[in-house]
């Protein structure tokens, strides 16, 4: 059963095709870095709904935080290495010290400040390996949501409309709970 944060790292430690993932990642040495949003949502929503099998994942989203060098291009070159070391994996790299620009926001201070501004609160999870090879977890709106199947805003998301309809256009588009039936979708009412 997943209750807190030590269950939820049992779990990802117990999944090698999650683990050897997250490994890989690491040997890029990212100023940091997580891997977030779905990785993490899918592999709890698959368990609580007693999946055998892993649901695909249409990308495997790892970020970073590097104000330093925020070309675009070299985001795609961190993707293609990736790639060389693992080519089944749908990577997607990207550098939150400019995705602020990208989606019209205030600039992020960090990636876990970026975690907290996702439009789901059980979407803003990402794990990551600290230097002793731990893993470690952040949930800046908790795992109550994700372990209570239930697919709310982040704060953030329901400060303007504008942003509010954002989220309601993203649950719409993702359509989780053709996957996860059991899953209970917050709507906005605007």
């Amino acid at each position: 059963m997943l209750k807190n944060k030590e269950d939820l790292i049992k779990l990802i430690r117990s999944d090698e095709i999650m683990m050897e993932i997250i490994m890989i990642v690491s040997t890029l040495n990212l100023p940091d870095w997580w891997i977030c949003a779905g990785f993490v949502r899918s592999k709890i929503w698959d368990t609580l709904h007693g999946f055998s099998e892993r649901t695909e994942l249409p990308d495997v989203d790892v970020i970073y935080f590097d104000n330093k060098n925020m070309d675009e291009n070299f985001e795609k070159e961190l993707e293609k290495n990736l790639v060389t070391m693992m080519p089944t994996i749908p990577w997607s790299v990207k550098n939150q010290a400019r995705m602020h620009i990208m989606n019209d926001l205030p600039s992020y201070t960090s990636s876990e400040d970026a975690i907290s501004r996702f439009p789901e609160t059980a979407t803003a999870l990402g794990v990551k390996l600290d230097k002793e090879n731990n893993l470690v977890l952040t949930t800046p709106w908790g795992l109550d949501d994700v372990i209570n199947l239930e697919v709310k805003p982040t704060p953030y998301f329901t400060e303007t409309k504008e942003l509010a309809a954002i989220y309601e256009e993203r649950i719409k588009r993702k359509n989780w709970k053709s996957i996860w039936h059991k899953i209970k979708v917050h709507q906005l009412h605007l």
